[in-house]
């Protein structure tokens, strides 16, 4: 299997046509056919399922489409390696980051950077904590901004301030008077929670004498806080949540919490004992000099 025939099976997959495909990868219809039927025999199983009108992928067709854009992922870093070994910071730096962070924190790092070392572009890829790991071990990105916990075993890191988790909602679901909200009087009140947060959560409502009532889990706050704007219950999230610029519009009201002990960290980790670009380096000294000790909290809590 070469790399151009991967470059061909995606272009392929991703247009839907066989006709579209070798118009964009500017080659004749035959020998793009040929190329995939070789393709096909070389694995001993179809890959796409043909019609006059569109090309579909098989299972099989699938699992390669997954693997063959992680490979050309890998090629390209590769040549940045290169391409920066000979002409000094430069490239394209690859960075898995979760939803909050993407929003509020990596914005600034980014533009402080940018300043210093213009040559460097980046590649964004967004998503849990768990897929920003799996993304790394594997060589799809170099740097990734995550909550803890994550296996410290394996990745190295650089801890980012404790930040204040609040409460997001409605006014109307919120207890009259109370500012801030005490944990005692989310008792019965529809929580909607992140799946890293559950734990730290119910054992908080657990030391208030209740069990709390968890109406929605999510693997990413947004959601959460779509829902509670839907006066679907109370979202318990980080403070960075309150920068996000959709929320302006939904009218959300943030509360702080009495005890206000829930916090989380974040960090930014990469893959241990693993070579690193020239740009990635720079980019993890940056990054721990514009750090503070400081805990990130709350600030204008209601909208």
């Amino acid at each position: 299997m070469e790399f151009r025939q991967l470059k061909y099976f995606l272009a392929v997959a991703e247009e839907g046509l066989i006709v579209k495909a070798a118009e964009r990868l500017n080659i004749t219809q035959p020998p793009l056919s040929q190329q995939l039927l070789s393709l096909e025999e070389e694995l001993g199983t179809q890959l796409f399922i043909r019609s006059k009108k569109h090309i579909q992928l098989t299972k099989s067709g699938q699992i390669l489409k997954r693997r063959a854009e992680q490979m050309m992922e890998l090629m390209n870093a590769a040549v940045n390696e290169i391409q920066e070994a000979d002409t000094g910071v430069c490239g394209r730096l690859s960075i898995g980051v979760i939803t909050s962070f993407g929003v509020g924190l990596l914005p600034g790092q980014i533009a402080s950077f940018h300043e210093r070392y213009p040559n460097v572009t980046f590649d964004l890829h967004q998503g849990d904590t768990q897929k920003i790991m799996e993304l790394l071990q594997i060589g799809i990105i170099e740097l990734g901004l995550v909550r803890a916990p994550f296996n410290m075993e394996v990745f190295d890191f650089k801890l980012l301030p404790q930040e204040e988790m609040v409460l997001a909602a409605k006014a109307e679901l919120f207890p009259k008077g109370a500012v801030p909200i005490s944990f005692s009087l989310l008792d019965k009140q529809p929580l909607l929670l992140h799946n890293r947060h559950v734990a730290m959560v119910t054992q908080q409502c657990h030391m208030q004498g209740f069990e709390p009532y968890i109406f929605c889990t999510s693997d990413d706050i947004f959601p959460l806080l779509r829902w509670a704007a839907a006066k679907l219950g109370i979202a318990v999230v980080p403070a960075a949540a309150m920068q996000f610029p959709e929320i302006e519009s939904w009218h959300l009201q943030f509360r702080h919490t009495d005890p206000a002990t829930l916090t989380t960290t974040g960090a930014l980790i990469f893959v241990k004992h693993k070579s690193l670009s020239t740009a990635a380096q720079h980019f993890i000294a940056e990054f721990h000099s514009n750090g503070s000790n400081e805990p990130v909290m709350a600030a204008k809590p209601d909208h």
